[in-house]
């Protein structure tokens, strides 16, 4: 628009672009009621009127001694190439790349990828940042290990209230290690990455296995208790609970089949945490059910809590005027 000309001829700046929008965009006017239906009226050109740059010959403007002039004598047109329409993120001009990782690369080693790509190439005055499901992968990347780890804690604190001791829950967690690493095996072989449901998984493992040592651990304490050494004490507490941690945990296991051969939407998650549980509670239950005898032992004699009770009375009194030891 040629705002010189447009003055001259006493039209408004605003007249002029009112104008344009009215014909080729549309304006809106009012609304009216009829019919028991609330009407919305907007000003726009006939679609034969607003095709081309030529039909703005035909558009007129008011000036202020109310005479119609002609948009041609005030504007200028040229073609310009540009987008159909632009993204926008966080009201910055973006554009969206969408993508995945190749086969046999994370997801992490993807994003991570991308970010060195964007430092190298990228200009200053431009950044970048994540969306949708990347942008919650990076928000929650690195807190793996802190819930594993609050998790150990939450578990040690309520065993500790449990046996009202500091040291008997480590007989407990530690044949969780057991677990965990065969949870991790099973990724290995079934090809899956550790993402989020295999972080549940792991999570889960923690109480499933320190299930199976309570059922022991509670057992033998109990026969410690009454006298009994603890070797023998701990073998009997392992011979005394094999069924209810088999019968326990083959249950759960089957239970969790169906995870492992899911099919459908979201059958990726799911398999991934039925590999992590089941794999994980097959290690638990094949060989940490050897170890939590040991480990109660090893924890009992390592605190002192281990040694012999002795029953009766110290000294005994002899038959002559002394005592005997």
């Amino acid at each position: 628009m040629d705002r010189d000309k447009a003055l001259k001829q006493g039209v408004a700046i605003a007249d002029v672009y009112q104008t344009l929008q009215a014909y080729l965009g549309g304006l809106f006017l009012n609304q009216f009621n009829r019919f028991g239906r609330q009407w919305r009226v907007f000003l726009q050109a006939e679609g034969t009127e607003r095709r081309s740059t030529e039909d703005i010959r035909n558009y007129y403007v008011r000036n202020d001694k109310d005479t119609m002039v002609p948009l041609s004598g005030l504007v200028t047109t040229r073609s310009i190439s540009g987008p159909e329409y632009t993204n926008r993120f966080n009201l910055y001009r973006a554009a969206q790349i969408i993508g995945g990782p190749a086969p046999g690369y994370s997801s992490g080693q993807a994003m991570a990828a991308l970010e060195a790509v964007a430092n190298q190439v990228l200009p200053p005055e431009m950044g970048y940042d994540w969306a949708d499901l990347s942008y919650q992968e990076r928000l929650a990347s690195g807190t793996a290990m802190r819930s594993f780890g609050l998790s150990f804690v939450f578990v040690f604190l309520i065993l500790a209230a449990l046996y009202e001791s500091w040291s008997l829950p480590f007989s407990v967690l530690l044949t969780v290690p057991i677990a965990v690493f065969g949870a991790f095996v099973g990724l290995l072989l079934r090809g899956y990455d550790l993402d989020v449901y295999g972080q549940i998984g792991l999570i889960v493992l923690v109480g499933l296995s320190a299930k199976n040592a309570i059922l022991v651990v509670e057992f033998a304490k109990t026969e410690s208790e009454k006298g009994r050494e603890l070797v023998d004490a701990a073998l009997e507490g392992a011979r005394r609970r094999l069924r209810p941690i088999l019968m326990t945990s083959f249950a759960f296991i089957l239970g969790c089949v169906p995870l492992w051969i899911a099919s459908g939407s979201g059958a990726a998650g799911r398999r991934v945490l039925g590999t992590v549980v089941i794999v994980g509670m097959l290690a638990a239950t094949s060989i940490a059910i050897f170890l939590i005898p040991v480990t109660f032992y090893v924890v009992e004699r390592l605190t002192g809590r281990g040694k012999v009770k002795q029953t009766g009375p110290l000294v005994k009194p002899a038959t002559g005027d002394g005592l005997a030891p």
